[in-house]
């Protein structure tokens, strides 16, 4: 399969005077019907950790995972992190994290009874959110959609954010964007030219950050608008363009 975005050019090899900011579900990883069914595919580790070095440390992960997820998936690799859509973020060794509002157990309680009802559907807790998934049950749309709107009422300061087959109840006041740009006021990434890679609409705030500071975004897959100047087809094409930049 070409590994052309239907719509933007391929993107230039890394440069060893980027920062590059990498999202993981939909653009490392390929998607699966639960959160922790994903798989890293072989060599990809490796890969990480020659570009980490070539970058001096500036590559980081992005994602709507925590960060105890994130180091799991890409053990034994402690990388520069942003987790949570920008709730959690590691640099240097310091973590930064939001609390997680008392109201949300009872909310959680009740999206898992909901969810029963529909057999593929999945609840995730996120510690600080709460992710609701509907890839595998593809029916529970409509109604995880309303309950994730009226459990609003109960979680002031908490907003929806929809993304590929699932919505969130994450806090008010942090995007992937505005993680990104705390990011480049810090080393290893000051300085340098920032990249975002990500499929999700929740990128686009990633895209516009870089490209404020004469950056650009790449985007996986075949959604459109975007602000991303690049394109790839899919994980599997991020992967090779990855390891393309290595070789």
């Amino acid at each position: 399969m070409s590994s052309r975005h239907p719509h933007l050019p391929l993107p230039p090899a890394v440069a060893p005077d980027w920062a590059l900011f990498l999202d993981v579900d939909g653009t490392l990883l390929d998607f699966a019907d639960a959160p922790g069914d994903v798989a890293v595919e072989p060599g990809l580790i490796d890969t990480l950790a020659i570009l980490h070095g070539r970058l001096d440390g500036a590559l980081a992960l992005v994602s709507g995972r925590n960060l105890a997820q994130l180091d799991a998936l890409f053990a034994p690799l402690h990388l520069p992190a942003v987790g949570l859509h920008g709730l959690e973020r590691r640099d240097d060794g310091h973590v930064e994290q939001h609390a997680r509002a008392p109201a949300l157990d009872g909310v959680l309680a009740s999206a898992r009874a909901l969810a029963a009802k529909y057999p593929g559907a999945r609840i995730e807790d996120k510690g600080i959110g709460l992710a609701l998934h509907w890839r595998g049950a593809p029916a529970a749309e409509e109604p995880l959609h309303e309950f994730a709107t009226s459990a609003l009422i109960d979680l002031p300061g908490y907003h929806l954010q929809p993304g590929n087959r699932v919505i969130e109840l994450r806090p008010d006041g942090a995007n992937k964007g505005a993680a990104v740009l705390d990011l480049l006021a810090l080393p290893p990434f000051h300085g340098r030219r920032p990249v975002f890679v990500g499929d999700d609409l929740t990128d686009e705030h990633g895209f516009a950050a870089v490209g404020s500071h004469g950056g650009f975004g790449i985007l996986v897959g075949s959604r459109q608008p975007s602000v991303a100047r690049y394109g790839l087809h899919d994980p599997a094409a991020v992967r090779a363009w990855l390891d393309d930049s290595i070789a």
